[in-house]
């Protein structure tokens, strides 16, 4: 039988021949050894043409890059978390601050902004009944605290607010858990930041989520919610995927489950804070800007890596680029991490506040939010002329396969001065395993790829620089 085995292989594995690599690959190794980037197989619009050198460089610098990766890691695990109004957070922006300097970078300061300021404290919770189970949770952002013997009652599953409403009767004394599968982002958090009111609206002592992600490991997730006015305030957590569909189906045999809720949230006085500026200096028209960034506060838990260290860093690198290839575009380049974007906005909107008499000579936005996986280009929101530059521009991307821009896009941060007239677009990523990490403890930098970060940077790099660039302004 070996013998046999071996005369049948032997001349199955002398006649075989290794993966013949494809053009991508081919192109990605030419990009990473040479100079050229963009060959003759993708057609350039015109505007590409005129920045092919500079693009080409820009791209070959990113993606050969490895500080920049390495600097994000650095201050995820120097720093932590960095949740509005803790000290993480101040001293992660006093480093940037120093380390942009140190860049070379220009009109590096921090923008004073006040903060609100979440405290979680201590909290658990424990199903105590039919058995002893400590879970794992989150309390979520905003909620108050229970008394400091915690709140221990029966709990009603539900699987949608109508069916709270069916089953309002049933619901006072108890505690809800809304136990909603993740379809989209967009339609399932809403019972992380309505449940509460909806809870308490039919008498509830507590309510309790299922974590609003698609998979989990025992990961609960936070993130903010609301009270209404009128409305008691209840305790709010979020409870693991896994616990919450044992529940509902232990609820779905007719077993009474009792949970005991411990939460020492509250706020305290608002906190002052930062928002972070650094530029590249406009070569013919300094006053027109072209700005790009994501938000570097992040919650309590995890270190922020990739909501949103990752869009910050890849933004700040972008500009850093730049500069090391002694790149000085027409108009000035302005990288801006802003601050509470997680619970408050208050660095978008002090940013607007703060820059309102320019917003006029604001030539376009740029933000990264949605993690830094392999992008795939961006989405635009302003006029149908400015959306054929920006296509246009995008074709020096097309290597990388970053280079498509459609209608429709934006952020949270740059929102607020959007909606003065400021065109925005976002960096679109391969997102189908954000929601996994997404305001979750394992939110770390071991889930990010060297690789796919580069490609944020060079996406966001050419695309800001070549606007920054352009013999006219981008129209609105």
């Amino acid at each position: 039988m070996k013998t046999y085995f071996i005369i049948l292989l032997f001349p199955i594995l002398i006649g075989c021949q290794p993966p013949q690599p494809s053009k991508q690959d081919i192109r990605f190794v030419e990009r990473s050894h040479a100079s050229s980037t963009i060959t003759s197989d993708f057609a350039l619009g015109p505007i590409a043409k005129q920045h092919q050198s500079d693009g080409n460089k820009l791209i070959d610098l990113a993606m050969s890059d490895t500080a920049g990766f390495l600097r994000l890691g650095d201050m995820c695990d120097t720093f932590g978390p960095r949740f509005s109004g803790t000290d993480n957070l101040e001293k992660a922006i006093d480093w940037i601050l120093d380390e942009m300097k140190a860049d070379g970078l220009q009109n590096v300061h921090g923008e004073h902004v006040m903060v609100p300021k979440w405290v979680r404290g201590n909290e658990s919770a424990q199903m105590v009944a039919p058995w002893k189970k400590d879970m794992a949770m989150l309390g979520l952002g905003g909620s108050i605290g229970t008394p400091p013997s915690g709140i221990t009652a029966e709990v009603i599953v539900v699987g949608s607010f109508d069916e709270l409403t069916e089953k309002a009767n049933e619901a006072k004394g108890k505690i809800v858990l809304f136990n909603v599968p993740f379809t989209n982002y967009g339609k399932t958090v809403q019972y992380r930041s309505r449940g509460a009111i909806a809870a308490a609206e039919v008498g509830a002592v507590a309510s309790i989520v299922r974590s609003v992600g698609p998979f989990s490991m025992n990961t609960p997730h936070t993130g903010n919610s609301n009270y209404k006015d009128g409305v008691e305030k209840i305790p709010h957590a979020a409870i693991t995927v896994e616990d919450a569909a044992m529940i509902s189906r232990m609820a779905a045999r007719g077993q009474m489950v009792k949970i005991k809720l411990q939460m020492e949230g509250h706020y305290e006085d608002d906190s002052p804070s930062r928002n972070v500026v650094a530029e590249i200096k406009g070569s013919v028209y300094p006053d027109e800007v072209i700005i790009m960034g994501g938000h570097i506060d992040s919650w309590d838990v995890g270190q922020g890596a990739m909501d949103d260290g990752g869009g910050c860093v890849a933004a700040w690198q972008a500009v850093k680029l730049m500069k090391d290839l002694g790149l000085r575009p027409k108009r000035t380049v302005r990288v801006v991490l802003w601050t509470n974007e997680e619970n408050g906005l208050r660095g978008g909107n002090a940013y607007r506040d703060a820059h309102k008499a320019s917003l006029d000579n604001h030539i376009l936005a740029i933000e990264s939010d949605a993690g830094v996986f392999k992008p795939s280009g961006f989405g635009f929101s302003g006029t149908d002329d400015a959306l054929a530059i920006l296509q246009d521009i995008g074709t020096l991307l097309r290597p990388i396969e970053s280079g498509i821009i459609t209608k429709g896009g934006g952020g949270a941060d740059i929102g607020p001065i959007m909606r003065e007239g400021v065109p925005g677009m976002g960096l679109r990523v391969e997102g189908s395993k954000y929601f996994w990490y997404h305001h979750t403890n394992a939110d770390t930098w071991d889930k990010l790829d060297r690789d796919e970060f580069n490609r944020c940077v060079a996406s966001l790099a050419v695309m800001a620089y070549v606007v920054a660039d352009m013999d006219d302004r981008l129209p609105r």
